[in-house]
């Protein structure tokens, strides 16, 4: 395992709550963790750490203003404040994107571009957000604005793409509201490039655009899937369900399996133009996805008798609801792979399942998703019986 330093920042930022233990007592809180909420349910299996906990961001979101001395700065808001903390070296972070915002700070104090006050309203750049992609070494930029255009617009823009030109698109997202949300409603405007990049993960191309989700850890998340199908153990025969799908990671990475049909079913309407493409470029005729609310789409599935083999859930933190998994225990598939991010609402749901149907849980695995903070990811498989 790799040896990595402590970042000098862990306590003021408080974005890497373990920072200071070293990575395998680390990964011994998360277990003790994931079997103190789940061991009821079965035995969990022994957590999956990283070779390299260091720099497996690959999305990175940072705020602008000005520190005390009048200085350009970008980092993240302290915890429970509005405060931020400058950072210009994250130990968690891609450090290309790091480099960026390097540069970006740079760029405006050399063109006299303000950051942007929420509570004036004055300034111009709030929020910058960086993706890149490992496999083609490609970067998104997204500049998150209070006013446009900024000052010497064009000067800006052709200086950020001189001095790093892995940047292969840059957009811009206008966000006048109140609020910690980094990107608004708003439709991006594409300054530069086609809008999107592209990764690779699980031998399958994915198109990922600004508001798409998108796991931050690539590495990891290709341990997470390939562990997923394995429980699915997927035949040609099967009707699969990934609800919740995003950009349609698992709903392709099942498809590419062979199976008879795949229907993901996901509320952003930008993920589901993704995983569209995604599909197409991957020559995949065997999946199609909807634009709707996870709960919504299959409570009227149960209604309408319809069933599947294998049924994918990956909620965000809040967990799914009970009309989601009543439908779903409605329409009684041979297996229920969950995927949480948070161990309390996963074992609010298991209970749920396990009162109200002839499921018995089969594997429990946590997969160290985001090294150095508390949150762990964790699979759960279950199968009817």
């Amino acid at each position: 395992m790799k040896n990595y330093k402590q970042c000098p920042l862990a306590r003021e930022c408080g974005g890497c709550q373990l920072m200071e233990y070293p990575y395998p007592e680390q990964l011994e809180y998360k277990m003790e963790y994931v079997e103190e909420m789940l061991d009821k349910f079965g035995t969990v299996a022994p957590i999956i750490g990283m070779e390299d906990p260091t720099r497996y961001r690959t999305k990175v979101q940072a705020v602008f203003g000005r520190d005390l001395r009048g200085k350009v700065i970008s980092g993240i808001y302290r915890e429970g404040t509005h405060h931020i903390v400058a950072i210009r070296d994250c130990l968690v972070e891609d450090p290309t994107a790091d480099a960026i915002l390097g540069t970006i700070r740079s760029l405006m104090t050399r063109f006299g571009i303000e950051p942007y006050d929420e509570d004036e309203q004055m300034g111009y750049i709030r929020h910058v957000l960086i993706k890149t992609s490992r496999y083609s070494g490609h970067v998104m930029v997204v500049l998150v604005c209070g006013q446009w255009p900024i000052p010497s617009k064009d000067d800006f823009l052709s200086a950020l793409k001189q001095q790093h030109p892995e940047i292969a698109t840059i957009s811009l997202n206008m966000n006048y509201d109140q609020t910690s949300m980094v990107l608004s409603e708003i439709p991006e405007k594409i300054l530069f490039g086609k809008g999107f990049i592209e990764e690779k993960l699980c031998g399958l191309m994915f198109r990922i655009s600004a508001k798409s989700f998108f796991q931050v850890n690539p590495v990891q998340t290709e341990v997470l899937f390939n562990i997923a199908m394995k429980m699915a153990q997927l035949k040609d025969t099967d009707e699969v369900i990934d609800a919740y799908c995003g950009t349609g990671t698992i709903a392709l990475i099942a498809a590419s399996k062979g199976v008879k049909h795949v229907l993901g079913i996901e509320v952003s309407p930008d993920a589901i133009e993704d995983a569209m493409v995604n599909a197409r470029n991957n020559n995949l005729s065997n999946v199609d996805f909807v634009c709707d609310d996870a709960s919504a789409y299959l409570k009227q599935m149960a209604k309408d008798k319809k069933s599947c083999d294998v049924l994918f859930l990956d909620p965000p933190r809040a967990g799914s609801d009970e009309r989601f998994l009543a439908a779903a225990l409605k329409m009684a598939p041979r297996k229920i792979i969950y995927i949480s991010c948070n161990a309390i609402t996963l074992e609010r749901d298991l209970r749920y399942m396990l009162k109200f149907s002839p499921y018995e849980v089969r594997g429990i695995q946590p997969v160290d998703m985001f090294p150095h903070t508390t949150h762990v990811e964790t699979i759960v498989l279950l199968e009817r019986v």
